[in-house]
């Protein structure tokens, strides 16, 4: 690895440690590194660090040796609005949008930005315990509790703490019935201390309302506590994927249309075509 892009990454490092409160905090909030390394990084005792120790490190506080550059499109602003909303005031949102349309991206922006934002990509495969588990190590802080209970008091405790803490559940949709129950805890302990944002695709809303319809146990008081609204996110444009496409050099009117025509208003795909077209342009091959 290049010591330019050592350097990169230390100076990502740096700001990760900044928002977690230290390197104690940092080391806690990610895997495979310890406080020691984070000293080593930072402090260029570089020597006995690997690659795949930089890799490790790099993977998780952000850094994308692509060099992408995320622009700010209506989508973006849109959510970031709301997460500094929902933090400043200790409000409670579902905001919704369809894949690809800057969600994630808002969120990796205001959570690498602020301190005691504490962003979670939700997979369908978590339970209670994972769920517990990942808030903690997100927060960095190390559970001392060993049953669910115990460990859901050490997180509200340890969030009580914070001044304005944030609590972000992307792809929230995810989540399995038990794990989504504990929104109902964590809004009940933590009402106007501690905002929440549940971040989706239109899927959310429509299994929240069936749910209701239904009279699942649980969704009447979810959908409550949500404040019985479901924020959309504007669909991406033509003005956006522009925007995108010129600031990561792509600025031909004509291949700007064809990415336009091609991406079917999905961020993600912008990106593979970006580079599918940059690829070209230099005479090589990829797949589009």
């Amino acid at each position: 690895m290049k010591n330019s892009e050592k350097e990169q990454i230390k100076g990502r490092l740096a700001g990760f440690c900044r928002i977690k409160g230290g390197q104690n905090k940092a080391a806690n909030a990610l895997r495979g590194v310890s406080a020691a390394t984070i000293s080593q990084v930072l402090n260029d005792n570089h020597e006995l660090i690997s690659d795949e120790m930089w890799r490790t490190i790099a993977t998780q506080v952000g850094h994308d040796p692509r060099a992408w550059v995320v622009v700010e499109t209506r989508g973006y602003r849109r959510v970031y609005d709301l997460l500094r909303d929902a933090r400043e005031n200790s409000l409670v949102f579902a905001v919704t949008g369809d894949a690809g349309c800057g969600k994630s991206e808002a969120i990796k922006g205001y959570a690498g930005e602020n301190r005691d934002v504490y962003a979670l990509s939700c997979p369908e495969y978590w339970n209670r315990r994972h769920f517990l588990e990942e808030l903690s190590r997100c927060m960095g802080i190390a559970l001392s509790g060993t049953t669910v209970p115990e460990m859901m008091s050490e997180v509200i405790l340890a969030l009580k703490r914070k001044e304005s803490p944030l609590l972000i559940l992307d792809e929230a949709d995810k989540l399995s019935d038990q794990v989504l129950y504990f929104f109902i805890s964590l809004y009940n302990r933590l009402e106007d201390h501690a905002g929440i944002v549940l971040c989706a695709t239109g899927f959310l809303e429509k299994r929240v309302k069936r749910g209701v319809r239904l009279g699942r146990r649980g969704y009447a008081e979810i959908y409550s506590r949500l404040g019985r609204r479901f924020i959309p996110v504007q669909a991406v444009n033509g003005e956006d994927i522009a925007a995108v496409c010129v600031a990561n050099g792509v600025s031909d009117p004509a291949a700007i249309n064809e990415i336009i025509e091609d991406c079917e208003g999905d961020l993600r795909r912008v990106k593979r075509k970006v580079h599918a077209l940059k690829r070209r342009s230099t005479g090589q091959t990829g797949g589009r």
